[in-house]
Order: structure tokens, then sequence, then C-alpha cells
């Protein structure tokens, strides 16, 4: 029984936006194939030139998840998605939603002992990868007990014959050949298999069903995974579109976010294929091959991290390009600066574009983002308002009790797309999930920031330590961890850089064991210890080595001062 009202300042600046929506109780597949039944010549996908439709995108779904079946994959399972944007994706994860089980969704760049970690963490039973990452998870293997089967796939494969032929001749030309008996189901097999199933596949789910399971840090900066139901993504979807009266089904969205992150797999992948919306999948980009991407597609949509805006003004093939198409500019993944939302503002004025960029507030433990600018109101500095039905508190640190508006204190927030749990973590579950006196269960984020009496949302900082590097969270502790389980090395520390073009870059000080002396064949032996055992985006830049690294009075190793120190090198 709730004992105190929720605070809601945010509904009088709605605008045309609704306070509450009528959420879909259904499966994620079954979210799909509804709006595939209404429109189903439209395009669900583009991948490297080639259309696929929602008709065929159903049918394609259909036949993995028979090969699902076939190969023993049983409703709860966990099956790992070690993909990038691509269809074998796409069908993959509706497939492991429609014959009951879980997709555990991985970053394809994470390094061996993080993949074997991700598959022992899930208890997957099964994995999909692509055949350049197969000797990761050959190399691992032998350490997974329940791994039963590993499916390769190709980006060949789901290119239109002239588009292959280009391919094959670069990046086709880079990837080892995997030996003809190598233990794995190729792509091509698998869905040949579920083409000779014939048994009952479909297993009925409903919202509260647990779907997926993402990877963040939580409130600590360990590695977890959070387990996301059928109804965290579906209401997200409802709320996208509700917060964007502007789409219409056959809107383009550039989905280069990767669906192994929140923000790619809810924004930009299920909200549009369960809205009708058309995505372009792209596997991988740099700023110069997304310019040309936008200038070609002419997208309705675009959501990116700061840095990826930052890049865009830099380009030369920008320069005179109509950017009159879009309907909606997102920023999230990290904090937007004022100066960089009115030099993008500008840029998008400049180019015939009549939108300006809307930044967004998330977390994964609410699958993606909760708060959004509104397109018919903006506050500087502002994270927005909070989406129908969500609602955002701001608590003394370490409380439950409301601050007044316009104090600064930790960032709570309840709503339909709160995760189900941290996996095997019940303690963290219990710390982060709480149920407060208005009877709401809430996420306590970790972050601090302030609202103001019209519940305009204003992020500060991050109480929890962690790096942003172009968009991917980077937790130095795990980092360090890795480090100094290393034989050369005594002590280690990891901080954050500035870097005008990923916000931050990774930079590690490392004290080695009595008796050694600095060189540059220990800097390189441990580079290369790095890169078999970090993701490449969470890569060192740079190790320096130190006789001694700076204590706070506790003994623990004073980062901030080799961040003030590193922050003072660049300002000289």
């Amino acid at each position: 029984m709730s004992t105190a009202e929720t605070r809601t300042p945010w509904l009088k600046n709605l605008g045309d936006v609704p306070a509450t929506l009528s959420y879909f109780e259904g499966s994620m597949y079954e979210a799909v194939a509804k709006i595939a039944k209404e429109y189903p010549d439209y395009i669900a996908f583009d991948f490297m030139g080639r259309p696929t439709t929602y008709k065929k995108m159903v049918e394609n779904i259909d036949l993995c998840a028979r090969a699902l079946k076939a190969i023993g994959v049983r409703e709860g399972d966990k099956v790992t998605i070690c993909m990038p944007n691509c269809p074998q994706t796409v069908f993959m994860f509706y497939a492991v939603n429609l014959v009951g089980g879980i997709a555990n969704m991985v970053h394809p760049l994470s390094s061996e002992r993080e993949i074997e970690f991700y598959l022992k963490e899930s208890n997957s039973i099964c994995a999909i990868t692509l055949d350049q990452f197969y000797n990761k998870f050959e190399a691992i293997r032998q350490n997974v007990e329940n791994l039963n089967n590993v499916i390769i796939a190709s980006i060949k494969d789901e290119l239109s014959r002239p588009v292959r032929a280009g391919y094959m001749l670069t990046e086709g030309r880079k990837i080892k050949k995997i030996p003809e008996d190598a233990p794995v189901i190729r792509w091509k097999e698998f869905m040949q298999m579920g083409a000779r199933y014939r048994w009952k596949y479909a297993v009925k789910k409903v919202g509260s069903d647990p779907a997926v399971i993402l990877y963040s840090g939580g409130t600590t900066g360990v590695t977890k995974g959070i387990l996301l139901s059928n109804k965290n993504f579906n209401a997200l979807g409802q709320q996208i579109i509700a917060t964007n009266p502007m789409f219409r089904p056959g809107d383009k969205m550039l989905a280069v976010m990767p669906m192994f992150h929140g923000f790619g797999l809810g924004v930009s992948i299920h909200s549009m294929l369960s809205q009708g919306g058309r995505c372009v999948l792209v596997p991988r980009f740099t700023a110069e091959s997304y310019a040309k991407l936008l200038k070609k597609t002419r997208c309705n949509f675009i959501a990116g991290v700061p840095t990826l805006y930052e890049a865009l003004l830099r380009i030369p093939c920008m320069e005179g390009a109509d950017l009159s198409f879009l309907k909606g500019v997102f920023s999230g993944g990290d904090s937007l600066s004022v100066e960089l939302k009115k030099r993008f503002d500008k840029f998008l004025f400049d180019h015939h574009a009549v939108v300006q960029v809307r930044e967004g507030y998330g977390t994964t433990e609410c699958v993606t983002a909760s708060c959004l600018t509104p397109s018919h109101m903006a506050k500087e500095g502002s994270i927005g308002l909070p989406f129908p039905d969500t609602f955002y508190d701001i608590v003394k640190p370490g409380t439950q009790e409301s601050l007044p508006y316009g104090e600064e204190g930790e960032i709570c927030i309840s709503g339909p797309t709160v995760m189900m749990e941290y996996v095997g973590h019940p303690e963290e579950t219990a710390a982060t999930l709480q149920t407060h006196p208005d009877g709401r269960v809430w996420v306590h984020t970790g972050d601090l920031g302030m609202m103001d009496a019209d519940g305009f949302v204003y992020f500060r900082q991050r109480i929890k330590r962690m790096i942003v590097t172009s968009g991917y969270n980077v937790y130095p502790s795990q980092l360090e961890n890795i480090l100094d389980a290393h034989d050369l090395v005594q002590m280690s520390c990891v901080i954050g850089v500035p870097d005008p073009l990923k916000m931050q870059k990774v930079k590690a000080f490392v004290m080695l064991k009595p008796g050694l002396t600095p060189s540059e064949e220990y800097r390189t032996i441990l580079m290369d210890y790095c890169r078999k055992n970090i993701a490449k985006y969470a890569m060192p830049y740079e190790i320096e080595f130190r006789e001694e690294l700076p204590k706070t009075l506790v003994g623990k190793v004073a980062y901030r001062v080799l961040e003030e120190e590193e922050t003072a090198k660049r300002e000289v």
C-alpha cells in the first residue's frame, strides 16, 4: 500500500505526447509478427543495399526457430548471440524468443576471456558468431561445459551477388578459413535443418517472461547480466513512437548502434521492427562511411553517441549535403556538451534539416533511454522529460528521500522498462531495485542529477567510477584486475583521458614488481597481454610505468590525482 504520492511535474509539459499508454502484453516475436501481418510488403531492413520485407523476415525467423528446436534448444535455454548488426542477428534474436529461449547478447569484439565469462555467466547451451570470430570460441570452448553447439554465420551469405564479389576481394580475403572438420554448424546448413524440422516449435510467452540478457557494470562496476522481459522491450518500442509523433510506418532508421547494446537493440532495432519502421543495418562503420550512408539512404531517424556527431562536423563529404529528410536526431550513451549541441544544431540548420539534436538519457537496467528532450521544447543542458508511464525522482544518495527541485542527488527511475534482475547477483539486485514509500519499484542508477520544477532532468555525473569511450562503458576496476594478475605487475591504475574524438580514451599506469626496471620490452609484453584479455574498445592506448602510484589516506590508489595530472598536461 503506497503511503506517498509520486511527483510528476513533467506532465504539464508533454505537449502531444500521451502521459500513459496501453501496452502490448505478448512476446517480442508476436509484436513483430503482428506488424508483419499489417505491412507484409513494407521493407523491414536493408543490409548492404539488399532489402528484406516484413513477410520474408518473419519466414526466416520461423525457419531459424525450427532449426533451434532441431538442435535441441528448449524453453528457458540461453543462446549467446555474439554478432554485429546483420540479418542473421535479427533472425536469431527473434527466433530465440519464439522458441521460448533467452537471448544473451555479447559484443563480438570481446576478448576470449570475456566471451568465456559471458557464456558461463549465462549458462548458454548454444552460440552464434561470425566466421571471423571463430578462433576466439575455439580457444575457450573446452572451458565451457554446457556449450553444445556453435553456429557460424558469414556476412557474405546475406549479400547480393555483385556486392558479395566486391566483399570477397576486400574484407572477405582477410578472414581465416575455418577447418572443414571444425565442430560447428554453418548458417546455411543450420537453416536447412529448420526446413526439415516438422514438429511444434513455437512457445507461447507473455510480457512478464524473461527474454534478453544485456551486460553492464551495474553500480559497482563489475560486469553483470541484466535480465529483461518481453514487456521491457515492447513497452520501449511503444514509448519511442509515442515520444516521436512525427513517425510513420515505413520511416527509415540508420541502425549503427550495435545490437548487443541496449541503445542499438532497443531503439534502432526493436522499436522500429515492432512499429513498422525500416532499419538500415550497419555491421561496422567509420564516421566517413556513416556520412556517406546517411546521404545515400536518406534515413529519417538517426541515433548516436556525441562522438559520432562530433566526427560528422569534420567530414568533407558532408559539405553541401541536403539533410531535409531528417525527422529525428537523438544523442545518448554519454553527455552531450552544450557547446557540441550548439555546433551540431547549426550544422543541421545549414544543411536544410528542420530538426535539432534531442538529447536523451537511459541505463541498461531500463533497456536504454527512458527520458528524452521533447520535440516542442528544450532547456539548455537538460536530458529532457520522462517517457510515458515512466517516473524520475532525485533522492539523497544512499536513501529513498526525495530532494526538492533544483537540488542535486541520485537519479532514480520507475516504469515498464525496469529490469527483472541482475543474473546471479541477488544482493546487488536488492540494492539497485528498491520499493519506495509510494509503492513503486525504483532503479537506483548510481548517477547524479537534478530535476527542475517543470520536470526537466539534468544529468551531472556518475557516482560510480566509469570511463565512457565512443559510447561504450569501460570499468577501470575490471581492467586493473586483469593487469594486476600479470607476473610483471605489482599494482595498476586505469583512468579515462579526455579525447576530442572518443570523449575519453583509456590509459593505464603500472608499477612493476620490485626489482624490475621499466623497459619497452615489458610495455610490449603487457600490451600483447591486454589485447588477449581486454575488448578492443577498452584497450589502453598507452601504458605509463611509475615507480610509485599516488595513494589516498586509506591506502587506495588515488586515481583522481592521476586524472588531474593528465588534464593539467593537456592544458599546458
